[in-house]
């Protein structure tokens, strides 16, 4: 069986990228997050949370957009390479993700304990 950072990092290999629209941050609102992604993320304050929530936004968006891009959640990865969660702007994916990935993620979300970034 594998352990949750091997999942993990299997899961995050099998989800297509693409370009975003430049300066876009229409899906980067709040969203929950297994531990083991929140351990690679740096630690925010009660009030930084509390001010990224009121503002219906997530704590790591920064000025210039995502500020922890290269580890961000699974959650956001799936932004454009799903039909369940498309990009606003019509972005996405030229091949979206594989169904069978895709159940995969969905099986993680459960099995695994999720927690609000």
């Amino acid at each position: 069986m594998f352990e949750t950072r091997d999942q993990l990092r299997y899961l995050r290999t099998q989800i297509p990228g693409f370009a975003c629209l430049p300066g876009c941050h229409d899906c980067c609102g709040p969203v929950t997050a297994s531990s083991e992604e929140l351990s690679r993320l740096p630690r925010k304050t009660v009030a930084e949370h509390d001010a990224a929530l009121a503002q219906y936004n997530c704590v790591h968006l920064g000025e210039n957009g995502c500020t922890v891009y290269g580890e961000r959640p699974l959650i956001c990865r799936l932004f454009g390479t799903t039909e369940r969660l498309p990009c606003p702007h019509g972005r996405q994916a030229d091949t979206m993700i594989d169904p069978r990935i895709e159940q995969l993620i969905q099986r993680f979300f459960v099995e695994v304990r999720q927690v609000l970034v």
